[in-house]
């Protein structure tokens, strides 16, 4: 039955029809044996031919030209990318100041104008009592420079309008953010007199809400000799420490209220007992915040 179709036994079923072609000479087939250990796909080793030249054209110059955009990048580009002017107003202590014997006011606040790199600065802080007269004002024309994105080198003069007699200085300091956010401000003067003085202040701005900031802030300054004009001893002359709280319902104009308590050390004290005048104390304080 062997020869009858469809009849044919297993073992001749399961031969290969193709058993004995050669099949190298068909395309594609001839180096199957050769690529059977090739490297393809991410077991390929990473090529060392040189990138290509970056392209120095730009897709705008076909459209408004290149001279017209090489003036564009040159000017308006660098301008808006640091190299504009701006400019600040910001008193941080505008205030209120209800202590023992006469009331009083004090102002600390600054200006400048500039860039990044270089800026004018102007600086005044003061205080009196109300129906006497101005116990302390002074002004510092200063430029600054920046070190780095934290710290600025500051040089210029300062004047003092008060005490009696007023006195100029040449003024050298720096300024900058220190580390957790600390403003801090350090600076030497010399005045027209051979007077050595030295200032050091800082503040931290505590964000408690959204709308509420906790201010705590310290001033200390520093003589290299007596004064007796201006009533300053040697060494440490005096501090101030406060603490503000303000509201920031608008963050350019943020009135506050806090303590502060102020005192006068060695010498200094010394000369202020002996005019009569008080050699410190805690004062409550009210007043704004303002820049613009």
């Amino acid at each position: 039955m062997s020869a009858m179709p469809g009849m044919s036994s297993p073992a001749a079923a399961g031969q290969d029809p193709h058993a004995g072609h050669d099949m190298s000479a068909m395309p594609g087939m001839a180096m199957q044996g050769s690529q059977a250990g090739a490297k393809v796909g991410t077991d390929l080793p990473p090529g060392n031919k040189p990138a290509p030249a970056p392209s120095d054209d730009h897709l705008a110059d076909r459209f408004w030209g290149a001279n017209a955009m090489a003036s564009s990048r040159e000017n308006d580009l660098r301008r808006e990318h640091g190299g504009m002017t701006y400019y600040q107003v910001l008193f941080n202590l505008a205030e209120y100041q209800a202590r023992k014997g006469s009331d009083g006011y004090r102002w600390d606040g600054e200006a400048w104008i500039g860039g990044d790199i270089n800026r004018l600065w102007l600086k005044s802080e003061g205080e009196g009592s109300f129906g006497k007269s101005l116990e302390s004002a002074e002004v510092q024309a200063l430029y600054s420079h920046a070190l780095d994105p934290y710290w600025n080198l500051q040089a210029g003069v300062r004047y003092d309008f008060k005490p009696n007699p007023s006195r100029t200085y040449a003024t050298i300091g720096i300024e900058g953010l220190a580390p957790y956010q600390f403003e801090v401000e350090g600076a030497l003067f010399l005045s027209d007199k051979g007077d050595v003085l030295a200032r050091a202040e800082g503040y931290y701005d505590q964000r408690i809400t959204n709308y509420f900031v906790l201010q705590p802030r310290l001033e200390v300054n520093f003589a290299a000799q007596d004064v007796r004009e201006t009533g300053i001893g040697s060494g440490l002359t005096d501090l101030e420490a406060g603490l503000r709280l303000r509201y920031e319902g608008r963050r350019e104009f943020a009135p506050y209220i806090g303590v502060s308590w102020e005192r006068q050390f060695g010498d200094t004290a010394r000369f202020s007992r002996a005019r009569g005048d008080d050699t410190g104390g805690f004062s409550f304080v009210a007043g704004v915040r303002t820049w613009f």
